[in-house]
């Protein structure tokens, strides 16, 4: 069965169903105010793998991924209600309203991990569309004396009252300092560490609450869809790194306060992505979009191939090397595919099938799988109809549409820019047997992906 590592326990653990026969995801989604970039994107492969992984144990997994289309400040560590709402923002400089550019945003990811092949979550609930079930929590939890409302309207959660905070991240409350804000510690709180749960104001997006006007805090959000949506027994709960605190550490407060145990049985994050060695960010002008990869000629499948190549809880650097040399491996493999259907079938390659199939159940150690297709690709003592049923089946996992050249005519190839000249004065250098030249060349040309053979009549390319 299918075991991964769990950010509480410090350990891997199997993902055994609750109820034997479905095992329940939560993930936190978007803030749909811009363009998901790829580093946003590889947070989303990681429940796309547990779902598919699963489906092999014949174990069906229940997604829940939130749209978070309200409340969630520039700076949310601040919790101040004058601060400004990132879509409120954003559609201002659009000139659109909130509610567009919510919807804008929210299509746009939904294209986006389309294209790369992630499925679609059984439940996508907007925050907007369920300020009651947060309404309804946050009264709970000051009925129960685990949070507070305060003279202006807003609600604060106690965060003493929760003594194992800190399990997820190590961020112990008797440890944690107050923020470096300019007027000090918020007086509105009873402890520097408490959280808002609603911030009472009376600006854009605001909705009647018992205590007063105002918006909900951006923890509340996620653990109220993932009760109503999941139930109080969620398997598995997954997001990037960076939210293990204080999002997930609040999320796991609030949660298990309203009901009494806990609620979410393991924590699964991913390490964070960079571009050329840098975090990405518009300052740095590195912001790399799956458009951006498409307009390069590439399929945005080599994106997803790419994220395999590293396991999901490795700190992974992206290039554009990287992402050219995924898009060939991508094309070879779907040339290979296509030969191969010529051949008559034969049974899967029952050892390559379940290497790979125990490398994705070993805390999805998708570069291991990915080594071993590669070398069932070379086994040329594998049957051509074997490897072809390999590949498919694998494929069911890897979802990198492996079949997608099948019945289509071979392509006719296209050199890459600058390559045909590379080739005219490799041509020349060969005539006039300048060999060093000759061979810088070739190696020109491998870099732009163009594979050089000598042979009696000359040099040929692929």
């Amino acid at each position: 069965m299918l075991r991964l590592y769990d950010t509480r326990t410090r350990r891997p653990e199997t993902m055994v169903p609750e109820n034997g026969r479905a095992v329940r995801v939560y993930t936190c989604g978007p803030t749909v105010y811009r363009f998901a970039h790829v580093g946003n994107l590889r947070s989303y492969l990681l429940p796309d793998l547990i779902s598919r992984v699963l489906e092999r144990h014949h174990v069906r997994a229940v997604v829940c991924q939130n749209i978070t289309d309200v409340g969630h400040l520039v700076d949310d560590d601040a919790i101040d209600p004058t601060g400004e709402d990132k879509i409120l923002r954003q559609a201002r400089a659009e000139g659109r309203s909130a509610l567009e550019i919510a919807r804008f945003y929210e299509d746009a990811f939904r294209r986006d991990t389309a294209a790369l092949n992630m499925r679609a979550p059984e439940h996508t609930p907007r925050a907007s569309e369920s300020i009651d079930l947060m309404i309804e929590l946050i009264a709970k939890l000051i009925e129960m004396g685990h949070a507070y409302a305060v003279d202006d309207g807003s609600v604060f959660f106690d965060a003493r009252s929760f003594p194992s905070y800190g399990e997820i991240s190590g961020n112990r409350l008797d440890a944690l300092k107050p923020g470096h804000r300019v007027e000090g510690v918020d007086p509105r709180k009873r402890f520097h560490a408490d959280w808002a749960l609603w911030k009472g104001t009376d600006r854009d997006m605001t909705w009647e609450a018992p205590w007063g006007r105002g918006f909900p805090g951006w923890h509340i959000e996620c653990s109220a869809m993932s009760l109503r949506f999941l139930g109080e027994h969620i398997d598995v709960h997954t997001g990037g790194k960076d939210l293990r605190f204080p999002h997930h550490e609040d999320e796991r407060a609030q949660s298990n306060s309203a009901v009494g145990h806990d609620v979410v049985k393991h924590w699964v994050h991913g390490e964070h992505l960079l571009f050329d060695g840098r975090k990405m960010a518009k300052s740095t002008g590195n912001v790399v979009l799956l458009s951006d990869v498409v307009d390069a000629g590439l399929d945005p499948l080599a994106v997803r191939l790419a994220f395999l190549e590293h396991r999901y809880r490795q700190q992974m650097n992206l290039t554009w090397e990287t992402l050219h040399a995924a898009d060939r491996t991508l094309r070879r493999w779907r040339q290979r595919v296509a030969e191969w259907a010529e051949s008559p079938s034969r049974p899967i390659a029952a050892d390559h099938a379940r290497r790979v199939q125990d490398a994705f159940d070993d805390d999805l150690d998708t570069p291991t799988a990915l080594r071993v297709l590669r070398e069932l690709e070379r086994d040329e003592s594998v049957a051509p109809g074997s490897r072809f049923e390999t590949f498919l089946h694998l494929d069911h996992v890897l979802g990198l549409d492996l079949s997608a050249d099948i019945g289509r005519p071979p392509a006719v190839p296209v050199l890459p820019p600058g390559a045909a000249e590379l080739l005219e004065a490799r041509a020349k250098a060969r005539e006039a047997k300048d060999w060093s030249a000759s061979d810088r060349l070739r190696d020109e040309l491998a870099v732009l992906g163009v594979k050089v053979t000598d042979t009696p009549q000359g040099q040929t390319w692929s």
